[in-house]
């Protein structure tokens, strides 16, 4: 284990950064468990945020404030645990695009691809549950919303609303029910779920690019001892500096700003987390559709966008490398090599075409704040990203694919010619030729002369069955 080869390439650090967010997360979340109070009955604030004093608000709502504003150190600490979770689940997104890029999804790591979809699906959860607790304006506008979508769920949306907050919104127990998911459960089976995944990475050893004395029969890297220990303990002192920084001088979710939550308010301009933002879009992008089926109202608009859109964003993750292997004929073998993004022009433009379709939902989500920023009509703004959810990711996909078939054409012409070297030469004939030289520089996992089988792979079944990779690598 001290000699284990690990990866070298800047891209395998994404996983690491979620990881050492993740152990921020908890080191600041042991901490603020000591100071909130979890708890809705009403007090009346006497703490030291003048303008708010004598209001009326939850006990939950009056401890955030205490640890902002009594507690030595307590708004660092709170603020560096927000930033933390922005950056965990940023960093396992950008961790899974990585992976779906270079098609590290592939056997025999499709059980560590379905845990990693299972750790995003968590750590989505995990942000919300930890949002809601304050009990501000913003976050309780979120529960609203939350409720909302509970109650689209045709026959036993009533019942899942009341079973969650615990009778008529908003309730008395909703905010110790989330707290007992944010510092117990989801975190016990974040950590159970990431313990797994690291096993299983361990075993599997890296994937990694093409390249001389690579292949799938082995792993080549650096060292656990000491390359890697360094160069990932400097990598962790650097994330906790970066989000220490970021809680000390970047201001996150000012709770005081809002105020308490009340159920006849709403915050104007409220806009979630962005881990959530692409629902909030969805929402704001479907028409006011209603069906009323034997007396009973089904609100299209809500159990769209908010419940069907999810589950079959997350049926495709979950289902992908199946559906693509069967497609390629790649189940047969394994895989431990990389591929480049070009080489697999379908598999990109569906991944392009996916992140253009979020990206569109996540500015549907700010479309007030877009209007009012640039003075534009926001039902304009609506249309315009209604057209632009369906037209934009087809277009994506298509100049996606392009680019991939022009940069693999681009560089055979140049492994096969060479690099310009900038003489032009006079021939007898009288034309004039420039002058070449062989490309000795290559990017990893880049083919070379004789090009690579990987050169002309498309997304297409290998007409030949390679031999399986040894067993033991």
């Amino acid at each position: 284990m001290l000699r284990k080869a690990f990866p070298d390439h800047w891209s395998f650090l994404l996983g690491e950064i979620a990881l050492y967010s993740l152990i921020v997360l908890l080191l600041t979340g042991v901490w603020l468990t000591l100071f909130f109070k979890p708890e809705m009955h009403e007090v009346v604030y006497a703490g030291r945020h003048v303008p708010l004093r004598g209001v009326r608000m939850s006990a939950a709502f009056e401890s955030t404030l205490r640890i902002s504003f009594d507690v030595r150190g307590g708004l660092l600490i709170r603020q560096t645990h927000h930033w933390a979770a922005l950056v965990f689940v940023g960093a396992i997104g950008l961790h899974m695009l990585r992976i779906f890029f270079t098609g590290a999804f592939r056997r025999p790591r499709e059980a560590n691809w379905i845990i990693g979809v299972t750790l995003f699906l968590l750590s989505l959860a995990e942000g919300f549950a930890g949002y809601s607790l304050p009990d501000d304006l913003l976050s309780g506008t979120g529960l609203r919303i939350a409720q909302g979508i509970m109650l689209s769920i045709p026959v036993v949306g009533t019942y899942v609303s009341t079973l969650v907050f615990g009778g008529e919104f908003p309730g008395h127990d909703i905010v110790t029910r989330l707290y007992g998911m944010h510092i117990l459960l989801l975190p016990g089976a974040l950590i159970a779920l990431l313990t797994a995944h690291l096993i299983l990475v361990v075993h599997l050893k890296h994937t990694q690019w093409r390249g001389p004395g690579r292949s799938n029969a082995n792993a080549v890297g650096k060292p656990f001892l000491p390359q890697f220990a360094a160069s990932s303990g400097g990598l962790f002192l650097g994330v906790f500096g970066v989000l220490a920084m970021l809680g000390g001088i970047a201001q996150i979710n000012p709770v005081w700003v809002y105020g308490p939550y009340r159920p006849d308010q709403v915050s104007s301009g409220s806009q979630p987390d962005w881990y959530v933002g692409f629902l909030e879009g969805a929402l704001r992008l479907v028409p006011p559709w209603e069906t009323t089926v034997a007396g009973h109202t089904l609100m299209w608009n809500v159990l769209l966008p908010a419940v069907v859109l999810p589950a079959l964003l997350f049926l495709v993750l979950y289902s992908y490398p199946f559906v693509e292997q069967r497609l390629t004929g790649e189940w047969r073998h394994e895989q431990h090599l990389c591929d480049r993004p070009r080489e697999r022009p379908v598999r990109t433009g569906l991944g392009v075409a996916g992140v253009t379709f979020y990206g569109v939902l996540m500015l549907a989500g700010g479309n007030d704040v877009v209007a009012h920023t640039f003075r534009i009509s926001v039902n304009t703004l609506t249309w315009v990203l209604r057209i632009a959810l369906v037209v934009a990711p087809v277009v994506a996909f298509v100049i996606t694919r392009q680019l991939c078939h022009a940069l693999r054409d681009a560089e055979r012409e140049l492994l096969e010619e060479g690099e310009e070297t900038g003489e032009v030469r006079q021939t007898v004939e009288g034309g004039y030729v420039s002058g070449h030289r062989p490309v000795d520089t290559f990017r990893p996992g880049a083919p070379r002369r004789p090009l690579s089988p990987g050169g002309e792979r498309t997304g297409t079944p290998s007409p030949e069955r390679p031999a399986p990779a040894p067993r033991r690598r």
